[in-house]
Order: structure tokens, then C-alpha cells, then sequence
């Protein structure tokens, strides 16, 4: 056992002492930010706004104080395709009615899973699934979620317009309707397995968790007329139509063409395998979340692919790492802590993964790549923080920060190589619920 007594303490001072560096780092860390005094100002000039292939996409989006950027990104894709069809210059699609039926699914989802884990117990102590059951509970419903999750939501609900179900207060900053649904979601586990109607409880919760929803969110509509004005300014309408109805006629994209593929170089994960994690869901009835892990010399191929086509590509990443926000940038060698500190911080990317340093927290789209002798060196971002920060809200990321920060992408199956179609035929191995894979669906 390693103590740390007086004598050890008295050496770690002398030590310091004794390196008169430490003197200006402490004096600098006085009053100022750790970040701005170990950025490197001339990388900033290597992260220019500017790319060999580039998609033209409308102005960024918002999502204000909630973790709802998978379906921001998700719908910034979406609209694309109607902007394109109609002529139209600027459009949004309703992320909250997205959200509203993400969180009754979810809710269903965890209900239902409780039953299953919690059946022939009387308490979680009881349970062989403890751990498991502890951890949900934990986790409960969070406002983040997964590509699979957005489809399993699209194809049973279809799409709005944002002008005709738009944002309240509740649906942008969610901290407190989640807290509420948590506490109801746990209660409903506390009491599951003392009840005798088990399907009559759970009904119970249903119509509380759908009427608290609609007091925050709105009544969804059921049918609506689509108005909208072309790049010409002329108007125009459909009228009477269902959210469905949108999303098949009107976006017509099939998005169960498309796949997830992750760069995650882990100890449990091997490459050119197709992978799940367990109890990752909204939709009971709807798809599973799986992933096909490949290098990242693969994964990047098929991300330029798809942006050479003009396709925007959907992605998640570790966005805390290495950036700077107001300026809008991404870059690992944009900021030196280990001269500042004379410490090796560095951390090869599976074992920022096993060990719990960096994991998926955002989603966001690529629209763009610079590419020198076909290969990469920054690509451009459309981010859904608004317009205050980076080039209108667009961000711009090495070619470096990609290879180590960024875990999934979203690629239309025919872009895969005919080696790697052939692979989403495997039965998917099965992770655990808190594998790292999974961690962008509890984003709060």
C-alpha cells in the first residue's frame, strides 16, 4: 500500500519547488482559463473555413438547453432533401415533435424492461439482474439518443414542420420534465413487483407520463396543411396531410438503407464485426441500435464517399475534447498541455474508451471535407448550437481530432464495399447497457 506521509509530501514540495518553471504556470493559472494559455495560435491557422468538397446546407439550427443534437442532426439531413424537392432556402422540421415521441417510447421502453428484469422479485436486492436493474434505474431517460432510435421514431410517427408543432419552453431547456419522468419511471419500479394487475399499473403510468408530455410539449397534430415559400418567393401549400404522409411523399428517403459504423479500437470489440447493446432502445416493436466497427482508415473512406455524392453524413463524436467553441474549431494539436505541464496527458483512443475518458456526447452533421492528394486534413461541421459561435455555427475539425474523437457515422449501405454488406448479415454480438457505444442515448 502506497501512503502518502509527511515524508513523501515534504519530497513532492521540494520537487516543485525546486522547478522554477512552476512558478510562471502558477502565477498564469491565477486568474485565467487552463485551455486559453496552452493554445497553440498558429495550428488555428491550419483549421481554415475552407474545403475541396464542400455541400452547400441551409443555416445551422438550435437546440438550446437540451441534448436533443441526434435529432437536430438527424433532421438537418431530412430537410435537405426537402429543400432541394420544393426550392426552398430555409427550413426546419419539428425536432420536438421528434422528442415528445422519443420520451413516451422511452418511457414504454423502460417500463417494459423493468417488468422483464424485476419478474419473480420482490426488490432489487432479490433480483439476479442487480446490477443491471441499478444501472437503468441510474440512467433512467435522458434526452439523448441514436441514428436507430430516430428511425424507429420516423416510421411510426412520420415528420412535421417546425412552424406547425414548434418549441415551448419545456421542450428547449428539458432538465425538469426529465427529473419528473425519472421519478415516476422509479416509482413505477418500486411498486411493479408488489402488484397484482401488473398491465393495469403500467397503463396507470402511461396515461400520467402522456398527459405530463402534452402539458409541456402540445397535442401532436394529427393531420396539417404544409406551407411553405420557394427561393422565388413563391407560395405554396399541401393541404391535409399526416406526419407520415410528410415523410413518405414529401422527404421520401428510406433510411433503413442506412447503417451505423463506429471506430471503436476496444478490447471487447473487434473490427469488420457487427455489434448491439443491450437494453438501448425507444420503440419496443422498432429496430435494434447495432453498429459495424470498422478501422478508421475504412470508416473515414466511407464518410468521403458519401460527402463526394453531396450527401451529408450524420456522426457522433466526443465534442468536449480539444475544441474551442466561440472561435469553432476542433484540433488536438491546438492545445499543448503536456509542455504547459511537462506531463504526457496522451491517451491512445480504446483506452480512452475502456477507462472512461472519452465516450459519444454529441451528434452533428459533416458537410464537407479538404482532401490533398485524397486524404484528409480538416473536415466542416454543421453544428446545433446556433449561429453566435464558429463560421455562423459551422465548425471546423482536423483530420487528427476525427481519427481519435470520433466514434460513429452514419453511410447509406451503398457506399459499404460488397465485403462489408455482407456483414450486416451476422447475428450482432451484444454489449452491455453501459458499454461506450451507448453513452450518446443518456446524454441529458
Amino acid at each position: 500500500m502506497n501512503v502518502l506521509n509527511s515524508n513523501k509530501l515534504n519530497n513532492l514540495k521540494q520537487k516543485y519547488i525546486n522547478d522554477e518553471k512552476n512558478i510562471v504556470v502558477r502565477n498564469a493559472l491565477l486568474n485565467t482559463r487552463i485551455s486559453s494559455l496552452v493554445q497553440n495560435q498558429e495550428q488555428i491557422k491550419n483549421n481554415q473555413n475552407m474545403f475541396s468538397i464542400e455541400i452547400e446546407t441551409m443555416p445551422v439550427t438550435y437546440q438550446k438547453q437540451s441534448g436533443r443534437c441526434w435529432i437536430f442532426a438527424a433532421c438537418n439531413i431530412l430537410r435537405e432533401k426537402i429543400g432541394k424537392k420544393y426550392n426552398i432556402e430555409n427550413f426546419e422540421l419539428s425536432q420536438s415533435y421528434i422528442a415528445f415521441y422519443d420520451k413516451l417510447e422511452k418511457c414504454n421502453y423502460f417500463l417494459n424492461i423493468i417488468e422483464e428484469l424485476m419478474e419473480d422479485s420482490k426488490n432489487i436486492e432479490e433480483s439476479q439482474n442487480e446490477r443491471t436493474i441499478t444501472y437503468i434505474l441510474e440512467r433512467g431517460i435522458e434526452d439523448g439518443g441514436q441514428w436507430d432510435m430516430f428511425v424507429n421514431i420516423i416510421e411510426k410517427y412520420g415528420v412535421v414542420p417546425k412552424n406547425v408543432f414548434d418549441e415551448t419552453y419545456q421542450s428547449s431547456n428539458t432538465g425538469e420534465i426529465n427529473s419528473l419522468l425519472n421519478r415516476l419511471l422509479r416509482k413505477y419500479a418500486s411498486e411493479i413487483s408488489n402488484t397484482s394487475n401488473k398491465e393495469q399499473l403500467k397503463e396507470k403510468y402511461l396515461s400520467d407520463i402522456f398527459t405530463i408530455l402534452t402539458n409541456c410539449y402540445g397535442i401532436p397534430p394529427e393531420k396539417f396543411d404544409f406551407e411553405y415559400k420557394t427561393k422565388d418567393k413563391e407560395y405554396k401549400i399541401i393541404k391535409n396531410i399526416t406526419p407520415k404522409e410528410f415523410y413518405e411523399k414529401h422527404i421520401a428517403l428510406d433510411l433503413t438503407e442506412y447503417i451505423s459504423i463506429i471506430n471503436a479500437p476496444t478490447k471487447n470489440k473487434s473490427f469488420n464485426e457487427l455489434y448491439t447493446v443491450k437494453y438501448l432502445g425507444n420503440v419496443v416493436e422498432g429496430r435494434n441500435i447495432t453498429y459495424l466497427n470498422l478501422n478508421i482508415k475504412e470508416f473515414k473512406n466511407l464518410v468521403i464517399k458519401q460527402l463526394k455524392e453531396k450527401e451529408p453524413v450524420w456522426f457522433g463524436s466526443d465534442c468536449v475534447q480539444f475544441g474551442d467553441r466561440k472561435i469553432g474549431f476542433w484540433d488536438v494539436k491546438a492545445f499543448d498541455y503536456n509542455s504547459f505541464f511537462t506531463t504526457d496527458f496522451n491517451i491512445g483512443k480504446g483506452k480512452m474508451l475502456d477507462y472512461r475518458e472519452s465516450a459519444m456526447n454529441h451528434a452533428m452533421v459533416l458537410t464537407g471535407v479538404n482532401l490533398e492528394e485524397e486524404k484528409p486534413t480538416r473536415w466542416k461541421i454543421e453544428n446545433s448550437w446556433g449561429e453566435e459561435n464558429g463560421y455562423k455555427g459551422y465548425y471546423v475539425a482536423s483530420d487528427e481530432w476525427v481519427d481519435k474523437y470520433v466514434y460513429q457515422a452514419v453511410i447509406n449501405k451503398k457506399y459499404l464495399t460488397e465485403e462489408q454488406k455482407k456483414l450486416l448479415d451476422k447475428v450482432p454480438f451484444e454489449l452491455e447497457p453501459w458499454d461506450p457505444m451507448g453513452t450518446l442515448a443518456f446524454k441529458i
